[in-house]
């Protein structure tokens, strides 16, 4: 660990990992609290809902920007109205189960109402890339003083420092996600190289990527992510990425989350500290090594040559990187053939 975001552990060898469980329970709640313990045993750093009501979210004839061949449901108010059923009780519980797993409660708010009804339960606030400019509820997240992720799917340079400015709150207080508003995400419009140009903009502030491409085991896509610079990574979780509809196609599962963090674990082990310890190739340097050895039978007094001395393993002896000193001085003593030079 390098740093802190909030209560956000930052690593010096893989990204802070955010799973969206979003509303794949689909409002069930004993599935939602097993997605809490799923993720604490996949290893990830927070877990994160959405709350809303679809009232205050999308107006009754609101067209899809999804996928419809994925989310049979072609319009907004009504996927939304169908997954709003959680009220604070419910949070509150998953909230509860969160702290009890050791995991960093988390969820998007859509209107400002939720920010308000839920701040105690939230230590570091997400703001969606469809409000990054919306200003009424960028201001009342800012006003909590707290830790804001931002994602900035379908915005530009310009509308980023807005919501920035907006939320007016000290640069190490908020990360801005690099994220493509497209469900899912075709891998030739992740554009994961934008990470290295808002990082460039914003020097002083943590860069992240909210993914949407589809997921494939050892997540590729967060690998490459983080190497460009994206700290903390958030990317939609389920518990079967067969499930039709909503997020759970482009989802990442148990399964993919394990294997990635073998991966990430095996790259610390490969990268190593960057420094040299010879302590742990001391065999290497006894056996594999050579020393002097008598090519031939040497009698007391005659001087070592290159006709009369060799290099031969174990390098136990007179290492051979003192050739130049043994060279024309007379031996102390009788060898015989394959001896080893002292």
């Amino acid at each position: 660990m390098i740093n802190k975001f909030g209560p956000l552990k930052l690593y010096t060898y893989k990204p802070t990992v955010i799973a969206e469980a979003g509303v794949n329970h689909g409002c069930n709640l004993s599935l939602a609290k097993r997605y809490i313990e799923t993720a604490k045993k996949s290893g990830v750093d927070a877990i994160k809902f959405q709350t809303y009501k679809a009232e205050l979210l999308a107006a009754k004839k609101s067209p899809a920007y999804w996928n419809i061949k994925k989310e049979k449901i072609s319009n907004q108010f009504n996927l939304f109205k169908r997954l709003d059923k959680f009220n604070y009780k419910d949070y509150y519980s998953l909230y509860k189960k969160s702290l009890k797993e050791k995991i960093i409660f988390m969820s998007t708010f859509f209107d400002t109402e939720s920010v308000d009804k839920y701040d105690k339960l939230i230590k570091i606030y997400k703001i969606s890339s469809s409000d990054i400019n919306n200003i009424p509820l960028v201001r009342k997240i800012g006003s909590k003083k707290k830790h804001v992720i931002i994602s900035t799917g379908a915005a530009n340079i310009k509308e980023i420092k807005s919501a920035i400015k907006n939320l007016s709150l000290p640069e190490n207080k908020i990360c801005i996600m690099h994220c493509v508003l497209k469900y899912p995400t075709e891998d030739r419009f992740a554009n994961l190289n934008y990470i290295k140009k808002l990082k460039q903009i914003f020097p002083n502030h943590i860069i992240g990527y909210s993914d949407h491409t589809n997921s494939d085991l050892g997540l590729t896509s967060v690998q490459l992510a983080y190497s460009l610079g994206a700290q903390i990574i958030e990317k939609h979780f389920t518990h079967n990425k067969l499930l039709k509809g909503n997020d759970h196609y482009h989802s990442m599962d148990k399964n993919d989350l394990e294997i990635f963090n073998k991966i990430m674990h095996r790259k610390r082990d490969l990268a190593g500290s960057g420094i040299k310890n010879l302590k742990d190739e001391i065999n290497s340097i006894k056996f594999a090594r050579r020393s002097l050895f008598a090519k031939k039978n040497i009698k007391e007094g005659e001087l070592f040559s290159e006709k009369n001395l060799i290099a031969l393993r174990p390098g136990t002896g007179t290492s051979v990187s003192k050739w130049d000193k043994y060279i024309g001085k007379k031996s102390k003593k009788r060898y015989v053939k394959e001896e080893m030079i002292f």
